[in-house]
């Protein structure tokens, strides 16, 4: 029992039979922290827990938690492929216990565990504590039969563990194990501590305290256990390895990545491999919990991840793209333990194929904006930090391509001043960190779910209900009345008012009681079910207790259901069109129009768009009942429900499936099936119909569709008809024969504009008069010259009336100075057999010196220029007579 995932579930069952509730991973954006990048660590998800804000249905956990630690203040990036465990992405074992069992329990599970279950030895294991942790140590002594000088006491914060500067804390115990005198290192506390001999595994937190202030700290009424294990270096310990890399499952992405390069690592490689496999896992893992790379935030961060794999498969050789051929060897490692990797793997393998593609490009890019920049230097010179940032930090260039492409010159960077860059850089990325993907929750709306419990939803049966008013707040604190015109948030014990989730507006309506009535303008979901109305009194006055009648405003909802299930079918008509890599990445369900985002690479063509809608419009009018299943979210899956990507979905889930498949492999099977919690029409045909308007990119890889439903999209296609009627009432012929008539009018213009332009070029050139100063053919210098201010002609057709004077000429110059809205355009032409005497570019920059314009250019025999000045058009065939003849 040495491979990672029989670790896990031993871990996992081993808990389970001990009272633990075994909770699934949560993603690793996270839901209820908005302090953190990314999850990085087993109590995130149950932070709310140990601060009392959240109560769970049960007292005892345990978690296989996948964490990243690759942003923020927890970065473990650059080490990644150079040190024998720090990793990206890790998977975090723990222990956990919400008041119920504290530090006796807590060392005896451990210890159980690791010397029966694992079987470590025990002579070779010692722990940590905190140096005033009497307690702790007596129970290790007891427990595991240690002697004092295999309890080590710390006195720093490595041993006493706070979730901030006030709140929960208390003492830690790290277990060590000693891997032997053939590695360099001492035991914690000693000089030689950062070596890797003693190996840190597993680390318990007792949570006993809480922090008052600065200085005041006391006991918390309920001691809670956290506890930690790196699975990766559990592993290595098991596997008797030095490295996490030469465990079972990095040697298996090793081996891949091997067979995909036609390489195997050696010496001087192998930490290429070992960063590829590391953040292989990061990338996938993110992307399945809803992240795209980008140039900000999370998927900034993303990026890097990808795009230093990448960079190290070029240093290996790849001559293309590989990252995305080792997802399935991933999938086979992980995907039982954690199945949206298997859900996401069209959409996984379509951004890394596509990232990486980018990259290739930028890479390129890179190499030329170095060498711009590099330019003026010589051996021994310094590129300085700011240009090594700005193009790792804007063009995704990486400083050490940056340093191996200068080095062959002899051309060091300037470390220091990209260090100060990037840690402005960092500063700046706080500053503007906004948080977790969903805002955090204040805290009174937890004190209130605490209280009062979850709103029972009654929205998808009725949108009438009796109920009775449990809170209200005004200007974020709980009163017990308001008044007339004041604003408010109302709770009630339950309702029919769908609160804003899932892309689905919240409804509106009306709460009223005896003498009152209270407006509500928007429904908001808070703190895990709390359903809370945001209006204003509009009548009399409510009271905390009263009973109440709220009614949803009818027309408004039943336009967003009909929208909300048409956002289903144009999802899986987009998929059955597009691809299975499309997944939602968001999406907007309103009264009157929905918004559609979702992930796809490129434009969607006219004829991909059409056939979305008709795919959509064929369900609708089949007109077949919308049902709706309440199952797990695993038995739901397995059915082939679509879940999306990085959605928190509770232990029973909302499965909504529509209409009957036509075509291909969804043909009389269920059409669109997916996990949803929003309201729905009652069959498809209530949706009336779908009219994609727009389609169009709103991020890397992504793209939006709008479109309307029922009212609306016949509206929309009611006016697109009465404009047609129009112009062909204007064309005079039949609505049908529109496009052609507008095809015969086209061609019939573009001979006409040939025709006058050919009118306008003779009527220039005609007559003997003189005109505006010009002349008709004279000498000049000894040779024909032809000099004319001409007008209606366009500057673009001047060019083919001085080939005509030239022609006319036989041999000579021609100059010809039109207007255009005030401004002037010269061309001159010269004969073949003059041009050794007078070049047409020289003489074109006298005349438009003498328009008041500078330059001009073209060939020896043509050239053409302008200025600001039409007025000075005889000046200027004068200045080319001048200098001709100089």
């Amino acid at each position: 029992m040495s491979g990672v995932n029989e670790i896990r579930s031993t871990f996992l069952d081993y808990f389970r039979k001990n009272g633990h509730e075994v909770v699934a991973s949560s993603p690793l954006v996270p839901r209820n922290d908005p302090t953190l990048m990314f999850t990085n660590a087993g109590m995130v998800q149950f932070k709310n827990v140990f601060t009392g804000l959240e109560k769970r249905p049960y007292v005892r956990a345990a978690t296989a938690q996948k964490s990243v630690r690759a942003g923020g203040k927890h970065n473990d990036l650059d080490n990644v492929g150079y040190t024998a465990r720090h990793l990206t992405f890790f998977e975090m074992l723990g222990n956990f216990s919400f008041g119920d069992y504290f530090k006796e329990n807590a060392i005896e599970f451990a210890w159980n565990l690791i010397t029966k279950d694992f079987g470590l030895p025990k002579d070779k294991l010692l722990v940590t504590v905190y140096h005033t942790d009497d307690e702790a140590a007596e129970y290790w002594k007891k427990i595991a039969g240690f002697s004092d000088d295999r309890i080590i006491r710390i006195a720093t914060s490595d041993n006493f563990w706070a979730m901030g500067d006030t709140g929960p804390c208390g003492p830690c115990s790290e277990i060590f194990i000693d891997r032997g005198e053939h590695i360099w290192g001492g035991p914690p506390g000693s000089p030689e501590e950062d070596g890797d001999r003693f190996l840190e595994f597993w680390n318990l937190v007792f949570m006993q305290y809480e922090q008052v202030t600065k200085e005041e700290r006391i006991n918390l009424p309920r001691p809670s256990i956290d506890t930690g294990m790196g699975l990766e270096r559990m592993a290595s310990i098991l596997q008797g390895v030095e490295s996490v890399f030469e465990t079972d499952l990095f040697r298996h992405l090793i081996e891949a990545t091997a067979s995909a390069l036609g390489r195997g690592p050696d010496a001087e490689t192998v930490a290429s491999f070992r960063v590829i496999a590391d953040h292989l896992r990061s990338s996938c893992f993110l992307i399945a919990d809803g992240v795209l790379p980008s140039n900000e935030g999370r998927g900034y961060v993303l990026r890097r991840i990808m795009r230093r794999a990448m960079r190290h498969a070029q240093l290996l050789g790849a001559s293309e793209p590989i990252m995305w051929k080792l997802i399935p060897a991933l999938v086979r490692e992980m995907g039982q333990a954690y199945p949206e990797l298997v859900r996401g793997e069209a959409l996984i393998t379509e951004t890394l194929k596509l990232e990486e593609s980018r990259f290739r490009k930028t890479l390129a890019r890179g190499l030329n904006l170095l060498e711009d920049a590099t330019a003026s230097l010589k051996s021994g010179d310094m590129l300085d930090g700011e240009t090594a940032f700005k193009l790792y930090d804007t063009y995704g260039f990486p400083l050490d391509l940056t340093q191996d492409a200068l080095r062959q010159r002899n051309i060091s960077v300037n470390l220091d001043g990209f260090q100060d860059a990037m840690e402005r850089q960092k500063a700046e990325a706080r500053a503007n960190w906004a948080g977790s993907g969903e805002a955090a929750t204040e805290t009174i709306w937890f004190a209130l779910r605490e209280r009062h419990g979850a709103t029972e939803f009654l929205g998808y049966d009725t949108e009438k209900a009796e109920g009775v008013v449990l809170a209200i707040v005004q200007d974020g604190k709980e009163v017990a009345q308001v008044g007339d015109g004041a604003k408010a948030s109302i709770i009630v014990n339950q309702t029919p008012f769908y609160g804003e989730s899932g892309g689905q507006m919240g409804d509106t309506g009306t709460i009223s009681g005896d003498g009152f009535t209270f407006t509500v303008t928007d429904t908001q979901k808070k703190a895990d079910g709390l359903f809370v109305h945001i209006g204003t009194v509009s009548k009399g006055s409510i009271k905390v207790g009263t009973a109440v009648e709220l009614n949803v405003a009818h027309e408004r909802r039943t336009r967003l259901r009909a929208n909300h299930s048409a956002t289903h079918l144009l999802h899986e008509g987009l998929r059955e069109v597009l691809g299975t890599h499309v997944a939602q990445k968001g999406s907007l369900v309103a009264p009157d129009r929905l918004r559609f985002d979702f992930s796809h690479p490129k434009p969607i063509s006219h004829e991909e768009l059409e056939r979305v809608e008709e795919l959509a419009n064929e369900i609708i009018v089949q007109n077949a009942p919308v049902t709706t299943r309440l199952m797990s979210v695993d038995d739901a899956i397995a059915e082939g429900a679509m879940a999306l990507f990085g959605e928190k979905y509770g232990d029973e889930v909302r499965v909504v499936s529509m209409g009957t498949g036509l075509h291909g492999e969804k043909s009389n099977r269920p059409y669109s099936v997916e996990l949803c919690g929003g309201t729905h029409v009652s069959a498809t045909g209530d949706i009336g119909l779908v009219r994609i308007v727009s389609e169009g990119a709103v991020a890397a890889g992504v793209r939006r569709v709008e479109a309307l439903t029922g009212i609306a999209a016949r509206k929309h296609l009611d006016e697109q008809d009465q404009r047609l009627k129009a112009v062909a009432s204007a064309l005079k012929v039949a609505p049908a024969d529109v496009l052609a008539r507008v095809e015969s009018l086209l061609d019939e213009r573009k001979k006409l504009e040939r025709e006058l332009t050919d009118a306008r070029k003779k009527l220039a050139m005609g007559g003997s008069a003189k005109a505006d100063g010009g002349s008709e053919a004279e000498q000049v210098a000894g040779v024909g010259f032809l000099g004319k201010s001409v007008s209606g002609v366009a500057p673009k057709d001047l060019k083919s009336l001085a080939d005509e004077g030239k022609k006319s000429l036989g041999s000579g110059v021609v100059v010809l100075v039109g207007e255009a809205e005030g401004k002037a355009s010269v061309v001159v032409g010269v004969t073949e057999d003059l041009i050794k005497r007078f070049s047409a570019v020289d003489l074109v920059r006298v005349a438009s010196a003498a328009l008041g314009g500078q330059g001009g250019g073209g060939r020896p025999d043509m050239a053409q220029a302008g200025g600001p000045d039409a007025s000075k058009a005889a000046e200027a065939i004068a200045a080319v007579k001048a200098a001709m003849a100089a």
